[in-house]
C-alpha cells in the first residue's frame, strides 16, 4: 500500500502536485496539511496532530466526509509529521510520498528532512516532492532509478558519518564504489547525462535529490 502525507509546509498545488492518486492510497493530513488537501479537493483518510494549525470548520467538514481524526495534546514529544509517518507504518504502507515538508521555518524544514533518516521507517520507501525537486531517502544497499532529461541536477547528500560503495550510472560525473563523508559537497550538482540514471549505495544513508529541468512555456 502507498501512503500520501501532506505536512504543513509551503505547498503550491499548481506546480507541486502531479501525482495520480488511486482508491488504494492512504491519504494522511498532518495537522495544517489538511488545508493542502482542501486546495486539491482531496478528502484525507486520516487527520493527525494537535490541530493547532487547522481551522475547526475544516475539521468538521472532513469528519462529515469520513476522515478519521487522531488528536494529540499540544504538549507532545513528536512533531506532526512524525506522527503521520508512524501512522503510515502502523497501516503497513510500503511506499510513502511526502508533500509540504519545506518552507516557513528553517528548524522544521531541517527536522522534517532529517526525520526521514530514522531507522523506524526502514521498511518504507520515502520520497519527498517539492516543486521541481524530488528527494529519495536511500539506506544501506539501496537502489534508485531516475528518469528525466539530460542536464537535470542530481545531488547526493550523506546523512551518516560515511556512505560507502556509491556507484552511479547515467550521470555526467559518475562514481564507482566511492565513499562520501557527511558534510562533503563532492556529490552536489551532478547532472543527468541521458534520460535515466541508476544510483546504488552500500552502507550508510543519504538523501538523493533530483531537480527536474523546468519546462519552457510554449515549447512543443
Amino acid at each position: 500500500m502507498r501512503a500520501v502525507i501532506f505536512a504543513n509546509g509551503i505547498f503550491n498545488p499548481s506546480s507541486t502536485f502531479s501525482v495520480e492518486l488511486s482508491d488504494h492510497d492512504l491519504i494522511i493530513a498532518a495537522d495544517g496539511g489538511a488545508h493542502h488537501c482542501l486546495e486539491l479537493g482531496i478528502i484525507p483518510d486520516f487527520l493527525i496532530g494537535d490541530m493547532d494549525s487547522v481551522q475547526p470548520e475544516l475539521i468538521k467538514d472532513f469528519q462529515s466526509e469520513g476522515t478519521q481524526l487522531v488528536v494529540y495534546p499540544r504538549d507532545k514529544d513528536q512533531i506532526d509529521l512524525e506522527l503521520a509517518l508512524s501512522l503510515a507504518l502502523e497501516k503497513d504502507a510500503k511506499e510513502v510520498l511526502l508533500f509540504g515538508l519545506l518552507g516557513g521555518r528553517l528548524d522544521l524544514s531541517l527536522a522534517n528532512l532529517l526525520l526521514l533518516a530514522r531507522d523506524d521507517w526502514e521498511k518504507m520507501s520515502l520520497k519527498v516532492i517539492d516543486g521541481l525537486d524530488t528527494a529519495y531517502m536511500m539506506r544501506h544497499h539501496g537502489h534508485v532509478s531516475l528518469s528525466g532529461n539530460p542536464g537535470d541536477v542530481v545531488s547526493l547528500i550523506p546523512l551518516t558519518d560515511q556512505v560507502l560503495n556509491i556507484t552511479t550510472r547515467g550521470l555526467r560525473w559518475p562514481l564507482l564504489n566511492a565513499n562520501l563523508e557527511i558534510g562533503s559537497t563532492l556529490s552536489i550538482s551532478n547532472e543527468l547525462s541521458q534520460n535515466s540514471a541508476e544510483i546504488d549505495i552500500g552502507n550508510g544513508k543519504l538523501l538523493l535529490v533530483h531537480r527536474a529541468t523546468p519546462e519552457v512555456e510554449g515549447k512543443e
